[in-house]
């Protein structure tokens, strides 16, 4: 498959599982609105997921990935076996373990990502409840990314990409059922929702699992050891942990300060959500796809191919993710209101959310980036520069998040968390580009800057199509309203599709042509 196909393949399963979260979200606003149950289950289900991301998705993935590549050219199917049955039970025992601790010192852990929280019992004792319910799914997710890596060094990427939306359709059920049998926005309702996480969690790993009887590669079982194959994935892993992890840590030190702010955790979250649909689609689909592709043609000596797909992956990333930070940056307001603003999610919740999300939007196009220049190091079991890098990102993101709180409450946190992504991928990009390992070829710089100006047109009309359908996104029914935000994101696509071909700033129809052919 080419490597737009395995883009598309990723990116479709994402997009899926993004519009069934915003049918999540927007039930899950309807059920608990902005208040302390909501404040109470961001906390409660970003706790394990931080995890998730530091240690599964980040470090893990990050190093895992390119040593079981390297097991599978150089030793074989056997080798391949023998190595992710090490790594799996060595995993499985310190997810276990992890587990354990965490429901023993859950308390303090809650504490700790939310000290605010303790000023307000009621809301305290609910947080560590449904942490303490929610937190094993982080087992069941890190196994999923443990399988997905395997299935994805095989070239298949269509189950674990598909597994998330089975998350959003488990809990879409539950908010459903919550809504119809009218339970009240109390603790009832906060266990409810994290027993939906975990139940979540162990149906993903399922749709994985069965695709890898498919592959028909069977894991091995052994008992927890520390071998060689451990000790360098935990040599390559550790640095992997923040290198992988960075805009997690950056959204955590946001959450422990946001908990100073009543309904701040909230607001972030639901802005978060929104400009995770591009980042998801766009930025996980690369990550995902990226890292074996780099990985073989760097171990077939493949440099020219290499740089190809780097080039390539950069341009594709900002072609579709430069509009879509324009556009939420643009008409925050709009797309906040018809979203969410129903039952218990008023108009001061909307003012909140869409203010974050404008500062979140400029800082997507950074977070994408990182997703396609960390494969880079990564592939070449270098995760000690990302490291580095993440720590001085994380630091100026603590130090603004800080600095602006004060004056700018829940915003400033977002806005520090854009500025710390910025520093991060600017790093990231000038040093590949130092060692020569990211030479960026004439044809990219004159697709991007084309791409720019493209945006920024479509920025333009969508904002005057917005004032002119004002009424209709505010004060009619709720389908005249969805329909209206449709029109009005419809027409951006069209401008800048149109603009962006005629152009020649990406070639578009060559890209949807590439998804209906098969490139072997």
């Amino acid at each position: 498959m080419s490597l737009v196909r395995n883009f598309a393949t990723v990116g479709g399963a994402t997009l899926l599982s993004r519009l069934l979260g915003f049918v999540r979200d927007v039930l899950l606003a309807a059920a608990v609105g902005a208040g302390p149950v909501a404040d109470a289950f961001v906390v409660a289900f970003r706790l394990p997921n931080l995890f998730r991301r530091l240690f599964a998705e980040g470090a893990f993935n990050s190093a895992f990935i390119p040593l079981f590549g390297r097991a599978v050219e150089e030793q074989g199917e056997d080798g391949a076996r023998r190595f992710a049955g090490e790594i799996g039970a060595a995993l499985l025992f310190c997810l276990l373990a992890l587990t354990a601790l965490a429901q023993i010192f859950m308390p303090g852990v809650v504490w700790a990502l939310a000290p605010g929280f303790v000023e307000d019992p009621a809301k305290y004792d609910l947080t560590v409840l449904m942490s303490r319910i929610a937190f094993p799914y982080l087992i069941f997710m890190s196994l999923l990314a443990f399988v997905g890596g395997i299935l994805n060094t095989y070239n298949r990427f269509a189950a674990a990409a598909f597994a998330p939306v089975m998350l959003n359709v488990v809990m879409s059920l539950v908010l459903g059922g919550v809504l119809l049998g009218g339970v009240e926005a109390d603790m009832t309702l906060g266990v409810i929702l994290a027993v939906g996480v975990t139940i979540g969690g162990i149906v993903q790993l399922t749709v994985v699992i069965i695709d890898l009887k498919r592959l028909g590669f069977r894991i091995p079982v052994y008992r927890p050891r520390y071998t060689k194959s451990a000790r360098r994935l935990l040599v390559l892993g550790f640095p992997g942990v923040i290198a992988g992890g960075v805009t997690q840590i950056n959204i955590a030190v946001g959450q422990i300060i946001a908990s100073l702010q009543e309904g701040a955790n909230a607001l972030l979250y639901y802005a978060d959500r929104l400009y995770q649909l591009p980042l998801g689609v766009i930025g996980i689909a690369i990550g995902v796809v990226l890292l074996p592709s780099l990985t073989r043609q760097l171990r077939a000596g493949q440099t020219a191919a290499y740089q190809h797909s780097l080039n390539r992956a950069l341009e594709f990333s900002l072609v579709l993710t430069l509009p879509a930070a324009v556009a939420l940056a643009v008409i925050p307001d709009e797309i906040v209101s018809v979203l969410f603003q129903r039952v218990r999610f008023d108009a001061a919740a909307v003012e909140g959310t869409a203010a974050a999300l404008t500062a979140f939007a400029f800082g997507l196009p950074a977070f994408v980036l990182n997703k396609v220049f960390s494969p880079g190091y990564f592939a070449r079991e270098d995760t000690r520069t990302p490291m580095i890098f993440a720590i001085v990102a994380m630091i100026v993101n603590v130090g603004l998040s800080i600095a602006m709180f004060p004056v700018l409450k829940h915003v400033g946190i977002a806005l520090a968390t854009t500025i710390a992504g910025w520093m991060n991928t600017g790093l990231l990009i000038v040093f590949l580009w130092r060692r020569g390992h990211f030479v960026p070829d004439f044809k990219l710089l004159r697709r991007l800057l084309l791409v720019l100006l493209a945006s920024l047109l479509m920025g333009l009309i969508v904002h005057f199509a917005a004032q002119y359908l004002a009424p209709s996104l505010s004060d009619a029914w709720l389908l005249v309203r969805v329909a209206s935000l449709c029109a009005l994101v419809l027409t951006g696509m069209a401008v800048f599709a149109l603009f962006t071909q005629l152009s020649g700033g990406s070639d578009l129809v060559g890209m949807v042509k590439a998804l209906t052919r098969r490139n072997t």
